[in-house]
């Protein structure tokens, strides 16, 4: 197998990502089972965090473990990233001791430049631009909560809020699968022209639609799913007054929109949340809510992220071949 990374679902054929969809849905199973087989024994994984995370950290840590690897937690100031060492040579060093990396960059251009001199699978753990593992995570879900027979072209996907980095990647996965994307949020944080040029050749391939309004009330009434996410990011704290002020209480999320919407809606947020800014608890603790399915399928995802990036790549012995190795060990052994 050519070495591939995951940067951006775009990197991905639509089939692509069906297909890791049906190996999200069957190492799940298997791990509900505690039959998932030790697929990267002996391999390990470089988890590079430019800034904490609960469910990026845990959920690749525990699916490495599970599937009988190990995996290294590097984070600012343990590491040289861009400081005393070129991307570039973190990228070769991590390379030789490690089968695959995964980053979480405050800069895209960052995950691309380790993609770029890395020879082993780099997943986008998440940047400034997109989260590529989340989506793919979300739209499991959705296939896990879908009402009964629809499928990912009959669904209607409505998100409420900022422009966000996970706002990219869900358009953009969305449309790839042919959804009926909605973005609701005021004119001055709807996604920029290029996210959206993206999005409408994918519905060109796709058959999807994209529909970018200010009309919150009407981008919910339709929704088979309404996600949000933080009003604010990294380095936008100042902006913090202007942004409540644009959002609150007109895109909030609470019990009384989510009564706009079809009877089988459901609520779904990336975490962490703002709780009674974004939405409020009523909603995010509603029958409505799926958010913390959606944060365990993390894990899951993970797991087949991990198994298809890399399991290919790694050289498989049998037992007689692990026999000679032991053996020759052992004799060495002998002479200590």
């Amino acid at each position: 197998m050519k070495l591939k990374h995951y940067l951006d679902t775009q990197d991905l054929t639509s089939q692509e990502i069906l297909n890791l969809l049906d190996l999200i849905r069957v190492l799940k199973d298997a791990d509900k089972a505690r039959c998932l087989p030790p697929l990267l024994e002996g391999a390990s994984l470089g988890m590079v965090f430019e800034e904490p995370s609960t469910r990026t950290r845990v959920s690749f840590e525990v699916a490495m473990t599970k599937l009988g690897g190990h995996a290294l937690y590097l984070k600012p100031g343990e590491i040289h990233l861009g400081e005393r060492e070129s991307l570039a040579d973190t990228a070769r060093v991590l390379s030789r001791m490690c089968d695959i990396l995964m980053a979480r960059t405050l800069k895209h251009e960052t995950m691309l430049e380790l993609a770029k001199y890395a020879t082993v699978p780099v997943l986008n753990g998440l940047t400034d631009y997109n989260h590529p593992t989340q989506v793919l995570c979300d739209v499991f879900t959705m296939q896990e909560f879908m009402p009964a027979g629809k499928h990912f072209s009959d669904l209607n996907v409505t998100f409420v809020g900022d422009a966000t980095n996970v706002l990219s990647s869900l358009m953009h996965i969305c449309t790839q699968l042919g959804m009926h994307f909605t973005h609701a949020a005021p004119k001055a944080y709807q996604p920029p022209k290029r996210w959206i040029e993206i999005a409408e050749e994918n519905c060109k391939n796709s058959g999807g639609t994209l529909e970018i309004t200010e009309d919150v009330g009407k981008a919910v009434s339709r929704a088979d799913f309404i996600y949000t996410d933080l009003w604010w990011w990294v380095g936008q704290e100042d902006e913090i007054p202007d942004r409540r002020k644009a959002f609150m209480p007109k895109y909030q999320i609470t019990t009384d929109l989510l009564k706009k919407a079809p009877s089988h809606v459901k609520l779904m947020h990336c975490l962490p949340a703002s709780r009674n800014v974004e939405a409020t608890d009523d909603a995010l603790d509603s029958n409505y809510s799926i958010i913390f399915d959606q944060a365990e399928n993390r894990l899951h995802t993970q797991k087949a992220l991990l198994v298809a990036f890399l399991y290919p790549l790694l050289k498989k012995n049998g037992p007689e071949e692990k026999k000679v190795w032991k053996d020759k060990i052992h004799t060495m052994l002998q002479k200590f």
